[in-house]
């Protein structure tokens, strides 16, 4: 692929865009590779996902404007569905997913970004929604996701102010889990992916499910939604192997994702 590189760090993979020249924007390309990069994992082999931006400016600053400015309105809407699309099949895979975000994540950048489970960011990243003032709407889920992620107020300013903040707000407003130097951001997400690794991953793949899938439903539906998942659990090797190690009062051995 042109402008998608994929790298296998032990248990996790890392997806980098690597379109520098455009500051990682997303065209129709990008999104496509990105949609058959996610379609290629083998989550036999993975336990966590990784997507950055290659380069120092730029997580992804955007959908691609100069792709946008003539798109008839059934153009945007196919190319709208169309991200949505491969957003939520990020949103949705197994294994947790962890946004590594350097610099710029602007419009459909951020929007990748609320996509994935966990967003970390470096010193200079740079959050913002600014659709509106170039006379559109975010198209990628933004509207969305980011409400759900920081609560409908703050949301609602960023989004009708077309407003940026710097990674110091992202991470007070809970946008962000943590903030790193630039130079330090993917290993120390690679160091998170190592502690998820870690687990047991039918339990962590289990948890991701009963969050996504409970967390907007009235609380009885959702409770019965965690316990599908708490009940699948048991009779796994995993859960066996550990459990029993516990009340042997020694270390569990490997998770073997059985």
């Amino acid at each position: 692929m042109e402008y998608i590189r994929f790298e296998k760090h032990d248990f996790a993979a890392v997806l980098t865009i690597d379109r520098q020249q455009a500051l990682n924007a997303l065209n129709s390309q990008v999104i496509e590779e990105l949609d058959k990069a996610i379609d290629g994992l083998n989550f036999d082999e993975i336990r966590v996902l990784i997507v950055t931006g290659a380069g120092e400016k730029a997580f992804a600053a955007g959908a691609d404007i100069g792709e946008m400015a003539s798109m008839t309105r059934e153009e945007a809407r196919a190319f709208g569905r169309r991200g949505n699309e491969v957003f939520r099949k990020l949103e949705t895979l197994p294994v947790p997913v962890i946004a590594a975000v350097n610099g710029y994540a602007l419009g459909g950048g951020c929007e990748l970004a609320l996509a994935c489970d966990i967003r970390i960011a470096s010193e200079n990243a740079v959050f913002a929604q600014p659709e509106v003032s170039l006379g559109i709407t975010a198209g990628f889920g933004g509207t969305q996701r980011l409400p759900r992620l920081i609560g409908p107020g703050k949301a609602k300013e960023l989004l009708y102010t077309a407003s940026r903040i710097k990674a110091g707000e992202a991470l007070s407003l809970g946008l962000v889990n943590a903030v790193y130097p630039r130079e330090e951001l993917l290993s120390q997400c690679l160091k998170l992916a190592e502690k998820i690794a870690a687990n047991a991953p039918i339990a962590v793949r289990a948890t991701k499910k009963a969050i996504n899938e409970g967390i907007g439903k009235e609380m009885n539906l959702a409770i019965e939604v965690e316990a599908v998942q708490f009940a699948g659990c048991f009779e796994t090797r995993d859960q066996l192997n550990a459990m029993t190690a516990f009340i042997e009062k020694r270390k569990a051995g490997p998770f073997m994702n059985k």
